[in-house]
């Protein structure tokens, strides 16, 4: 599979860049592509990611309190979309009822690299270990 997508894993892909051209060029293990669905027309999209991130304990509100004020200006700008954020409305079998955000980005790519972002990195950096987090990026369903 001949691919010009860049956020593919650089270890399983062997890139070039076309003569005279400054596209690069790679390929790709078709299983790194599994997120790129077609469309009814034969283009491609890229499915959507979910960041969902719950709070298992919290030792310092304050804390908390700045990391948000910095943590969600930094998920906006790397693209990131707030669907759903506080205290579940019910919690079922081994559901716990703790603090839950649900982000919506527009690739898992994009989700990573907000994680890695210098401006989420000072956010955890304030928050520290103030609370006890389940951090989890998940894929949509087609």
């Amino acid at each position: 599979v001949v691919a010009s997508y860049a956020a593919a894993s650089r270890s399983s892909r062997d890139c070039r860049t076309a003569s005279g051209s400054s596209q690069l060029r790679c390929l790709v293990h078709p299983a790194m592509l599994s997120h790129i669905l077609p469309t009814s027309e034969g283009e491609r999209r890229v499915s959507r990611a979910y960041w969902i991130n719950t709070f298992q304990s919290i030792s310092d509100a304050e804390r908390l309190q700045r990391y948000i004020e910095l943590a969600g200006p930094a998920m906006r700008a790397a693209g990131g979309r707030f669907l759903a954020r506080g205290n579940p409305a019910a919690a079922f079998e081994s559901g716990v009822a703790e603090r839950t955000t649900l982000i919506e980005f527009d690739t898992v790519e994009a989700a990573v690299a907000a994680y890695h972002s210098p401006a989420y990195q000072e956010a955890l950096e304030v928050l520290g270990d103030a609370a006890i987090r389940d951090l989890r990026i998940i894929e949509a369903i087609a």
